[in-house]
């Protein structure tokens, strides 16, 4: 049975996958790996992202302001932002959101351009792509002051516990998992993805970081990748590769609406 894979988050704009850009995408359709949504960071990203969206069939467009880049933004860059909302191959908005880990943007500023991002994000129509990195009550409290309970929400790479996902779930919002799971000492993430009902489990690379294992060595990551992280979710599952396949793609095409709903 022939699989049709999904990678619903790499950074084919970064340096380390742009310059083997048509072998990455040919090797992961080769693997099954038929669609992929490369985001862009911030909008100095987006021309080169929707160009390769354009050049590719199977490439879309996630575009939004991630915490890092938060303070650089301005409102030509949310200009920019609302613009490429519209564009026919961009399919969700974000990544945005905190991180507290690093901090590399003050947590105020943080803040104020999640909420922005999210006022513009309300007219776009689109689903939300969440980065959050140690700062989930801060992140789920603007979430619900934006009245996004129900609404499609995504906490990409997601490296919280079960029973955050189980909450994200309550809120009518989804997790998505990386190779992280893969990890020898990647506990809490694998309960996570183990407790998720599989009809509700999205996979990503984040590409070109996080190679899973058996590859773990592998710099930088690429989306053909995605078929280990999604193998071994399986058998976190008890389900064969091909069903477990089956039924994410399935979910993140909805999602993302690309099922033609």
């Amino acid at each position: 049975m022939a699989v049709s894979l999904i990678d619903t988050h790499c950074h084919l704009t970064f340096p380390e996958l742009l310059a083997d850009r048509q072998r990455l995408v040919v090797e992961a359709a080769e693997v099954g790996v038929t669609r992929l949504i490369t985001v862009a960071c911030h909008p100095g990203e987006i021309p080169v992202a929707l160009e390769l969206a354009e050049k590719f069939p199977g490439v879309y467009v996630a575009a939004g302001v991630h915490p890092h880049e938060a303070i650089r933004c301005d409102e030509a860059w949310l200009a920019a932002l609302a613009e490429t909302w519209q564009h026919p191959k961009t399919v969700a908005c974000g990544e945005m959101g905190l991180d507290y880990y690093y901090d590399f943007s003050p947590r105020d500023v943080q803040r104020a351009v999640f909420h922005r991002q999210l006022e513009l994000a309300a007219t776009a129509g689109r689903p939300v792509v969440v980065h959050c990195r140690e700062a989930y009550d801060d992140v789920v409290g603007i979430l619900r002051e934006h009245g996004l309970v129900g609404r499609p929400v995504v906490f990409h790479c997601f490296g919280g516990t079960a029973a955050q996902a189980a909450e994200l779930r309550s809120l009518g919002w989804r997790t998505s998992f990386t190779g992280v799971i893969t990890f020898r000492k990647a506990d809490q993430q694998r309960e996570a993805c183990r407790r998720t009902p599989p009809s509700m489990l999205m996979f990503e690379t984040d590409a070109p970081y996080m190679s899973p294992e058996p590859v773990r060595g592998m710099r930088p990551n690429v989306p053909a990748n995605l078929v280990h992280t999604v193998r071994f979710a399986a058998g976190l599952h008890g389900m064969s590769f091909e069903e477990l396949a089956e039924s994410s793609t399935r979910e993140a095409l909805r999602f993302y609406r690309l099922d033609g709903r």
